[in-house]
């Protein structure tokens, strides 16, 4: 049985500041000392030593009781600046305790001046130093919060996570903390992207046989011998198998939108409501069901088609949740602002409790009623609407009407470089 596995001995990111700032704070504190030290020494360097001697007032040097003359000196200790020749007749003791006070404070005003200039020199030159060094140090962190910063920013949960840290440098906790992070998106990358395949070949497996089983029903219909109730009931299993059809559709729209649009090119989103509109009209004149059309020029950049569906689901929905006999849809298309274009979309119909809006967005959600089996849609519309919208670095939201009935607005980028509407109104010749 093997012992434990030995890890190659390294240096924390701890230790690492620890050496960095206690040897700087070292080396501060070290040439402080040292210009402490000369200054003190050159204040002290003038002092020296100063004979006195005492004399008789005619001149005479004193002498001792036995007759001898008698010099007395004293020995200063100080001199240098400050320290002057004693006045005549003055008390020597005094005068000199005098001139040691003098000189004390004047050395002690000195040291402290030149010393505090020199402890700010040698402080800032520390943080200076010390600014570098932890830039250099944590330099690291911050690329690993860049990193992070950019994929949580992406529009989509799962655009931007083919990014790596890719962190080289000192086996330390930051080259960990980067070699975990890159192991966790790499995870997520891959989960998207199976999800993503899955349900595209799910979808495109779940085509044929449908298609098959329309094709049957309707040969069963159209067969001479048919009776009546085997024609009602080909129309009802034509009438699910396309809803089946719509759903499976709506699923891989909803996987293509969810991916980075590659080409964006120049698309009016008044050409796109003209179109629309046109299209859908006879299924709201059936519904009695008016639409206006109330669009003016916003010009954007994105994939044609894609914003084609948007605007298809939002009218078709408008139309399809409704009061029916009576009731419209109001689709408008504005430029904002000098970077934003809105389009907005707002029908009469039941009303619509505000809790239940954000519900709405998810996939295979419904309204009420429409939650049966044979609801008017596959529960994809305003799914695919947000995930059109955030391929093209936009935003949807949804607000219940007074009344009843939902105004839903989408925020695109606006095109800046459009010059005119020449420039743009060739894009609906390319959605028909």
């Amino acid at each position: 049985m093997s012992g434990p596995r030995l890890l190659p001995r390294r240096t924390t990111l701890r230790a690492r500041l620890t050496l960095t700032y206690g040897g700087l704070f070292l080396v501060g504190g070290i040439v402080l000392l040292g210009v402490t030290y000369a200054l003190l020494g050159q204040q002290l360097g003038g002092a020296g030593t100063k004979v006195v001697s005492r004399t008789s007032p005619t001149g005479q040097p004193t002498s001792s009781p036995s007759g001898v003359p008698r010099e007395e000196t004293r020995t200063v200790v100080g001199g240098g600046p400050g320290l002057s020749t004693p006045p005549p007749g003055a008390d020597l003791d005094k005068w000199m305790e005098e001139q040691r006070d003098h000189w004390r404070d004047e050395a002690t005003t000195s040291l402290l001046t030149q010393g505090g200039i020199a402890l700010g020199v040698a402080g800032c030159a520390a943080a200076a130093l010390g600014w570098v060094l932890a830039g250099r140090v944590l330099a690291p962190l911050h690329r690993v919060t860049d990193t992070a910063r950019r994929i949580a920013g992406a529009p989509a949960a799962d655009r931007g996570l083919h990014e790596r840290i890719a962190l080289r440098g000192p086996d330390d906790e930051v080259k960990d903390l980067a070699d975990t992070f890159d192991t966790m998106v790499e995870r997520l990358d891959r989960s998207f992207d199976g999800q993503r395949r899955f349900v595209a070949n799910a979808s495109h497996e779940l085509r044929t046989p449908l298609t098959l089983g329309r094709a049957l029903v309707e040969v069963a219909m159209h067969r001479a011998t048919a009776s009546a109730d085997v024609r009602q009931l080909g129309e009802h299993l034509l009438e699910i198998n396309a809803r089946h059809e719509r759903l499976i559709s709506g699923l891989l729209l909803l996987a293509r939108s969810e991916h980075e649009i590659a080409e964006r090119l120049p698309v009016d989103l008044a050409d796109v409501v003209a179109h629309v509109v046109d299209q859908g009209a006879a299924e709201a004149e059936g519904a009695g069901i008016v639409v206006h059309d109330e669009s003016a020029e916003a010009p954007t950049l994105g994939d044609a088609l894609l914003l084609e569906r948007l605007v298809h689901n939002l009218v078709e929905n408008g139309v399809r949740h409704n009061t029916g006999e009576g009731g419209w849809v109001r689709v408008v298309s504005r430029a904002r602002d000098m970077d934003r274009v809105e389009l907005e979309v707002g029908n009469t119909g039941p009303p619509v409790p505000p809790y239940e809006v954000p519900l709405l967005f998810e996939p295979f959600r419904r309204l009420g009623a429409d939650r049966v089996v044979t609801g008017k849609g596959a529960g994809l519309g305003l799914s695919i609407v947000r995930a059109i919208a955030h391929a093209h670095h936009g935003e949807v939201s949804a607000v219940p009407r007074d009344g009843g009935g939902l105004t839903v607005t989408v925020t695109l980028p606006r095109d800046t470089g459009a010059q005119s509407p020449n420039r743009l109104g060739s894009v609906a010749s390319s959605l028909k």
